[in-house]
């Protein structure tokens, strides 16, 4: 059987306005996929999700923005409603967005905690379930998820201890839908060249996080960039579809299991 393509689908991306999750939308764009939903979080997000919702409609797409805090699980449900009513057929859900605390284990508030399993766990969960329940037959489920889940380090207790459960969950997910022929994946990139990274970072764990990676050398600066993830994420949706229920680390070699 022949593998899916991105030619006339429509496409859900979390976090699709800015960084990866633009980019993203721009190669699918690129590679046919003619409906988008990009999501975006806070109204600070707002003119950069609508710049990219512009740049795709130059290129004949069809697109809506959805703002929404997805932890609130009925966000979710809004969301892909609003989507299946829009373009009829959904067949691929992109989830780039999540958030990053970085503190020695003694400081994290009851607040630090909640913040981070809303934004990495329970939105991750609740966007993966109800896009099971509207995504169509050989349609696929991407998260990304984050290299440290491999890593031996301090300081992140939190941030990549509520992005574990989406591996469990992708792999649940990826039985329970696989009968409706629905892949579901998650990648692990390093440390990426974008603002999400460098709020939360000294200089001195910027300049090794951007010489750890066995392959730094070869990037713009020793860390993954977003043009080495966002075709990972077209190949698993099209080509390599077959492929379901990983967790794959895409970081030029910085961590490993």
């Amino acid at each position: 059987m022949a593998a899916p393509t991105l030619d006339g689908k429509a496409v859900v991306i979390a976090g699709g306005g800015k960084n990866l999750g633009a980019l993203i939308a721009h190669q699918f764009a690129d590679a046919g996929a003619k409906g988008f939903a990009l999501h975006y979080n806070s109204d600070g997000s707002k003119a950069e999700a609508e710049r990219t919702a512009g740049e795709l409609r130059e290129k004949g797409a069809d697109v809506i923005t959805f703002q929404g805090n997805l932890a609130v699980v009925a966000n979710n449900a809004k969301l892909f409603d609003q989507v299946k009513a829009k373009f009829g057929k959904v067949h691929v859900a992109i989830n780039t967005a999540g958030v990053v605390i970085k503190k020695p284990i003694a400081e994290i508030t009851e607040a630090d905690y909640d913040k981070s399993f809303d934004a990495n766990a329970k939105a991750a969960f609740f966007f993966m379930q109800q896009a099971g329940r509207v995504l169509e037959e050989r349609g696929s489920i991407v998260t990304i998820v984050s290299s440290l889940l491999a890593a031996y380090t301090p300081f992140y207790a939190i941030y990549p201890g509520s992005k574990a459960a989406v591996e469990h969950y992708t792999r649940a997910a990826s039985k329970e839908f696989g009968e409706r022929g629905i892949s579901v994946n998650a990648i692990g990139p390093g440390p990426m060249d974008t603002s999400f990274f460098y709020g939360q970072e000294s200089k001195e764990a910027v300049a090794y996080h951007s010489s750890a990676a066995a392959l730094s050398k070869y990037s713009k600066k020793g860390l993954t960039d977003i043009e080495d993830i966002a075709p990972i994420v077209k190949f698993l949706v099209t080509d390599g579809w077959w492929i379901t229920g990983q967790t794959i680390f895409a970081n030029g070699g910085y961590t490993t299991r």
